[in-house]
């Protein structure tokens, strides 16, 4: 009961993930809250931050100096903690599958909390998968306008009712200090571009970058050191690609934030580090060398101004986004983010019994089906032998599944609506994710 004059407890928000980047974004997003209880909760998967990952993902939060806010789990461990903890907000941080999987223990919850999602960085185009596996979430964030748009309207297409609720992307808060530095940063990525030849091609423009100005470093931004891993699996790696690199041309593993710090300019294909550069004041090149295309998740760049090739880079010469552009891509204005007012007022209608849960059904092949979908997040962190045959018995009918849809290919992106492809389609992808690997 609330007296006249006191104040309403606060509410208690918990966020659950694993990888790297979604670690990162959870933590820097309820961080953003006022008058909060937190927690971050890094559950046992193949994907599960290190140490030394997980303190460059909370850099710059008050869970740096706050480790009792921390709490590392086992999968079976999750239901008992949250039962006891009785949270009002889980914020669901983790890779597609992984936020499904969450979604069934929380449905096992007597008292149970408003469930919110969200995806890490940069979202268009708007992928099928992410929001098909996060419909049973009472909300899903993301960063832009144009992602609400995209996601919204991809919804109606496949018939998925999720609310879609904007935020400014958390770790790229502009700044009003800047002291300049001289660093070109590259900003790598585990899955763009995907082949050798391109990424050989990178290393040898940031190698000539290097020799163009020796006085000068180039620093490869790297997210994993060797032996981590990522929320993606990296193949050819920059430290293999750059094996005889020039002396000024260096490794960082730090966070993104103090790689800025000392940045002259940040150049990428298209990862989300051009906004934290750009909130930051650091101007940046989005490199487009190998086109625009859908695997290259770059399409969000046009008529951004920041678009420049190889000769650019060698040259530095970096570049400022176009204030329209901005605008409509992360860097709306702050009042706009009403995700959490949004997530209030979901709490709110459920301690009144108005909110209904969204229980996430069981998957058409039964327990075997669910048993794989376990073991496909837990890999050897499921122990039971339920996974271990449905490891066995469904991996392939899967993989089957998969390839079929992919040879379909185009088939599939033809609007629902009818009409031929517009702008405003080519935001979202009907079709599996374009690379060969998911990133939802």
């Amino acid at each position: 009961m609330t007296y006249p004059g006191s104040r309403e407890p606060r509410l208690r928000v918990v966020a659950i993930g694993d990888a790297d980047s979604f670690v990162k974004w959870a933590a820097h997003l309820i961080d953003r809250l006022d008058d909060i209880s937190q927690h971050l909760l890094l559950v046992d998967t193949p994907l599960v931050v290190s140490d030394a990952q997980k303190d460059a993902a909370l850099a710059d939060t008050r869970f740096a100096t706050r480790q009792q806010s921390v709490s590392r789990v086992a999968f079976s461990a999750v239901v008992e903690w949250l039962a006891r903890d009785a949270p009002d907000v889980v914020v669901l941080a983790g890779r597609a599958p992984f936020v499904r999987l969450m979604s069934r223990e929380i449905d096992r919850l007597a008292r149970r909390p408003v469930v919110v999602s969200g995806l890490p960085g940069m979202s268009i185009p708007a992928l099928r998968g992410a929001l098909e596996y996060r419909r049973h979430c009472d909300l899903m964030v993301v960063h832009s306008r144009r992602e609400v748009a995209a996601y919204a309207r991809l919804g109606r297409t496949i018939g998925v009712s999720v609310p879609i609720a904007l935020a400014r992307l958390p770790f790229a808060q502009r700044s009003t200090e800047r002291q300049g530095g001289t660093d070109l940063v590259f900003a790598a990525q585990a899955l763009v571009p995907q082949s050798r030849d391109d990424r050989r091609r990178i290393a040898e423009i940031l190698r000539l970058a290097a020799v163009a100005d020796p006085t000068r470093r180039v620093v490869v931004k790297l997210r994993s050191r060797p032996g981590e891993v990522e929320a993606h699996r990296e193949r050819d790696g920059y430290t293999e690609l750059l094996e005889n690199a020039p002396e000024n041309l260096v490794f960082s593993f730090a966070p993104m934030s103090e790689a800025l710090a000392t940045a002259e300019g940040l150049v990428t294909v298209s990862s989300t580090a051009a906004i934290e550069a750009l909130a930051a004041g650091v101007p940046v090149i989005a490199l487009d060398t190998f086109g625009i295309r859908p695997e290259l998740l770059n399409r969000v760049f046009e008529e951004s101004g920041l678009l420049g090739s190889a000769d650019d880079v060698v040259a530095r010469r970096f570049r400022h986004p176009d204030p329209r552009w901005a605008t409509t891509n992360y860097f709306h204005d702050p009042r706009d983010s009403l995700w959490w007012d949004q997530a209030r007022r979901l709490v709110a209608l459920r301690r009144q019994g108005m909110l209904p849960a969204r229980v996430v059904p069981q998957p058409r092949g039964g327990a075997l089906h669910a048993a794989w979908h376990r073991r496909n997040v837990l890999g050897a962190h499921d122990r039971s032998v339920s996974g271990r045959v449905a490891g066995l018995l469904v991996t392939p009918a899967i993989a089957a599944l998969i390839a079929l849809k992919r040879r379909r290919g185009g088939r599939d992106a033809v609007p629902a609506e009818g009409g031929t492809m517009d702008a405003g389609t080519q935001d979202f992808l009907l079709t599996p994710s374009p690379l060969r690997e998911a990133i939802g």
